[in-house]
């Protein structure tokens, strides 16, 4: 039932994104736009490696000659950096859309492929966005967490995400960072030299896949990702410096 219910949800919401002409347009630009990116991902990788000491592992799970639905836990806002700078593509990211109204940081986003996501409206044109940049063979990362959390480990995945993993066939990553949270703690305006490392996991197995499509309780499923994600953080955690 729950799953029928998100589903009838999506279905509706999509029927409104055809209809409203102000959702139309959210993934124009993209990738040829990404000046930004490209200017700027050399100077930050080096940013990473030298002040940050940033160590990465798992990247050869990352199949580059497809889209890849990448599953983050979400530390602090170093976090889309620390991921989309190891990959030798860029990595479109969904945020929430009231960070796009302040000043700097909007044009920051809109020029780095951001995909805003509204908490309190209908999201299908963020999903279809989503869709359609994974469905082209690019990258979309997200934090279903949808908030900072502790080093502890991932706090409870809010189930959103399946709606964009049940419409495409493209692979889906759990990665997980470690310490990005004591580098830029909240409140923190500058970020402090400490280690952190980030751990790329092998896609998700045709079964979980499966079970995603069909499943009825999307919180059970939610959590079983949040454990590999919550794994994979303890494995970067014993990983040697």
């Amino acid at each position: 039932m729950n799953h029928d219910r998100q589903q009838s949800v999506d279905e509706a919401a999509d029927q409104l994104a055809d209809e409203s002409p102000g959702r139309a347009g959210i993934s124009d630009g993209w990738p040829g736009r990404l000046w930004l990116w490209n200017l700027l991902r050399i100077p930050i990788r080096w940013f990473c490696s030298t002040w940050i000491r940033v160590t990465v592992s798992g990247t050869e799970h990352i199949d580059r000659t497809r889209g890849a639905l990448l599953l983050v836990n979400h530390q602090s806002y170093l976090d889309p950096i620390l991921v989309g700078v190891w990959l030798e593509f860029p990595v479109s990211f969904l945020a929430r859309d009231s960070l796009f109204r302040v000043p700097l940081l909007g044009a920051l986003l809109r020029n780095s492929g951001v995909i805003p996501i509204s908490r309190s409206s209908a999201r299908s044109g963020s999903i279809r966005a989503a869709v359609e940049r994974l469905e082209k063979g690019t990258a979309v990362g997200i934090f279903p967490e949808g908030t900072r959390s502790s080093e502890t480990e991932p706090q409870r995945f809010r189930p959103g995400f399946l709606a964009i993993a049940r419409r495409t066939e493209q692979p889906v990553y759990p990665v997980a960072i470690c310490g990005s949270d004591r580098a830029m703690p909240r409140g923190a305006f500058w970020i402090r030299p400490v280690r952190i490392h980030v751990r790329f996991g092998a896609q998700l197995s045709q079964e979980l896949r499966a079970r995603i499509s069909a499943s009825t309780d999307d919180q059970a499923v939610s959590e079983e990702i949040r454990v590999l994600v919550a794994s994979l953080q303890n494995e970067g955690r014993g990983l040697p410096s």
